[in-house]
């Protein structure tokens, strides 16, 4: 089972969260991917009271730097 619902061990007492629509401009691809992401546990995700997905800004960006940094050969 992934992170999802917890904090996924961040040390953070109120971690920065976003919407599937902030994280999607980050990478630059439809919002439904986020979406799909987190339903392969890619990306953690917590959810709001009213069902909705956010998804914790730290993690985000470390994803981010993973996928463009230099890959060792």
């Amino acid at each position: 089972m992934g992170l999802s619902g917890t904090l996924g061990g961040m040390a953070q007492d109120n971690p920065r969260l976003l919407t599937p629509t902030q994280v999607a401009a980050m990478f630059q691809v439809d919002p439904k991917t986020i979406t799909r992401w987190a339903k392969r546990e890619k990306l953690s995700s917590t959810r709001t009271l009213g069902g909705h997905r956010r998804y914790y800004e730290a993690e985000v960006r470390q994803l981010l730097a993973e996928q463009f940094s230099p890959r060792a050969t």
